[in-house]
C-alpha cells in the first residue's frame, strides 16, 4: 500500500509543473482511500497587502487538492475533471507557516462529485472551510 501511494503523490506531484500548482508551491503529501492532502507555504507570496494568506490563494489551493483527488478516485484516464462550484469558509487567518488542505469525498456521482475540503494550519486549527464540485466529461 505505501508504494502505491507514493506513486499517485509521485504522479499529482508531477502533473504540477509549469502550472499554478507550481507558482504556488503546492505539493501533494498523503493520500488514503477517501482523501488526498496537499500542503502550500505561507510567504509574502500568497499574502493579501495587510501581510496575511490571501482568499485567493486558499481557494486555489482547495480547487487544487480536490481536483486532484477527483482525478485519482475516479480514473483520471478515462474523464477530464473540471471544477464548477467552490466556496470557502474563511474563519481564521495565517502570516507564515504552511497550510493543509484535505479533499474528503461527500458524494461520488458518476458525473458530478462532491468535496469538502479542510484547510488547516500547523497545529491543525481550521483557517478555511471549502466546498467543491466537479464534473467528470468523458475524454474524446
Amino acid at each position: 500500500m505505501q508504494e502505491q501511494k507514493e506513486e499517485i503523490l509521485k504522479k499529482c506531484n508531477a502533473i504540477c509543473k509549469n502550472t499554478l500548482m507550481q507558482t504556488l508551491n503546492i505539493e501533494y503529501i498523503d493520500v488514503g482511500n477517501d482523501y488526498l492532502t496537499a500542503q502550500m507555504p505561507v510567504t509574502p507570496k500568497v499574502h493579501q497587502p495587510d501581510g496575511v494568506l490571501h482568499g485567493g490563494a486558499t481557494v486555489a489551493l482547495a480547487e487544487s487538492v480536490g481536483s486532484a483527488a477527483s482525478l485519482i478516485f475516479l480514473n483520471g484516464k478515462e474523464v477530464a475533471v473540471r471544477g464548477i462550484e467552490i466556496s470557502a469558509n474563511h474563519v481564521k487567518s495565517i502570516r507564515s507557516g504552511h497550510v493543509f488542505a484535505k479533499a474528503k469525498i461527500i458524494h461520488k456521482g458518476r458525473t458530478t462529485q462532491l468535496w469538502e475540503i479542510k484547510v488547516t494550519n500547523e497545529a491543525g486549527e481550521l483557517i478555511s472551510n471549502c466546498k467543491l464540485t466537479t464534473i467528470a466529461l468523458p475524454k474524446n
